[in-house]
């Protein structure tokens, strides 16, 4: 891959980033990018390791695991929220990145407390940078995954 092709797949890149939860195509990504789709395709994949589609799925996918862990939203808003039209694929997907259900996933998190976001201020307000997980919950739900019993 020519070295001067990584500023155009870069821009594709930050545009999913910023826009995960918008209606996103291979054929806008490549224009975002200044290249032909299919160029565009293998490109990124050889860039970064996955198809445009699939990094945007993983990008909306981790977005919902913030969202799930710190906002109080139906697994169904959040679903929509974050840029998925379909809650049976949105949860397929989650199940298959993170290997539980996005209901069983928030439901372990809700068990470790912490404050949660109201689902009116996320609506009128976006949800932003809300819900990182800090290092300390991230070990105390490790802890309970291996604690729980078979």
């Amino acid at each position: 891959m020519a070295a001067d092709l990584l500023p155009h797949l870069r821009r594709a890149h930050d545009h999913i980033d910023r826009h995960y939860a918008s209606a996103l195509d291979l054929d806008g990504l490549a224009r975002v990018a200044g290249v032909s789709k299919y160029h565009f395709a293998r490109s990124f994949e050889a860039a970064y390791g996955l198809t445009p589609i699939r990094y945007l799925t993983r990008r909306r996918v981790e977005r919902a695991q913030d969202l799930l862990r710190s906002a109080n939203l139906t697994v169904t808003e959040i679903c929509f929220l974050v840029g998925f039209s379909s809650l049976g694929s949105f949860s397929t997907r989650f199940t298959q990145l993170v290997g539980e259900t996005p209901t069983a996933y928030r439901d372990r998190w809700a068990a470790l407390g912490g404050p949660r976001v109201p689902g009116c201020y996320l609506f009128m307000h976006g949800p932003g940078r809300l819900g990182r997980a800090s290092g300390q919950q991230v070990r105390n739900l490790r802890e309970a995954r291996t604690a729980r019993p078979a």
